[in-house]
């Protein structure tokens, strides 16, 4: 082989290994939450896939395709690649979360914990529907702006603030500066 192809080799080896390694650190939810997403953008004609610094899909009221010029309406993302160390009593909960442009969220779902008392905790209804509307500059105290709606304080607690700094980072990150201030 010729040095320059050498050294092309060895940069795709390494941009390969960099991928696998940085799929194997994260948490693999539901590779397909078109229901979900539909749930927290009602009113979305499409949504982008699963992309960007952080990973996170945008919602459109029209679909890009047809109008590319579309803005987005909302993203949503999932906790658990924002906050990947935030977990529950016994595990991390896979929590997808919208938010408009305005960084008000739109909603949350819980699609996955393995808590020994999730039924009771965090799976609830009532538990994912006390975010929407809240706005990332809200304290998501429990028992102050989050209901503890039951004894599970780890696991509720835990949720409570994977939702307000996975909220935050991505506001930071993909809201408009006015926004975030």
């Amino acid at each position: 082989m010729k040095p320059l192809q050498n050294i092309a080799a060895l940069v795709l080896s390494v941009g390969a290994a960099g991928a696998v390694v940085y799929a194997a650190d994260r948490i693999f939810t539901n590779p397909n939450p078109a229901a979900e997403l539909k749930r927290l953008f009602p009113a979305a004609a499409a949504f982008s896939p699963l992309a960007g610094e952080p990973l996170h899909f945008k919602a459109y009221a029209a679909d890009p395709k047809t109008n590319p010029s579309a803005p987005a309406i909302g993203v949503a993302f999932w906790t658990t690649d924002l906050v990947p160390q935030e977990h529950g009593y016994h595990g991390p909960i896979h929590i997808l979360v919208g938010m408009d442009m305005a960084g008000v969220l739109t909603g949350a779902v819980v699609v996955y914990n393995s808590e020994p008392y999730g039924y009771f905790s965090v799976e609830p209804p009532k538990f994912a529907a006390q975010f929407k509307g809240k706005s990332i500059r809200d304290p998501f105290r429990v028992g102050g702006d989050v209901d503890a709606v039951s004894r599970a304080s780890i696991t509720i607690s835990s949720a409570a603030r994977a939702i307000r700094d996975s909220s935050r980072m991505v506001a930071k990150q993909l809201l408009p500066p006015e926004v975030v201030k």
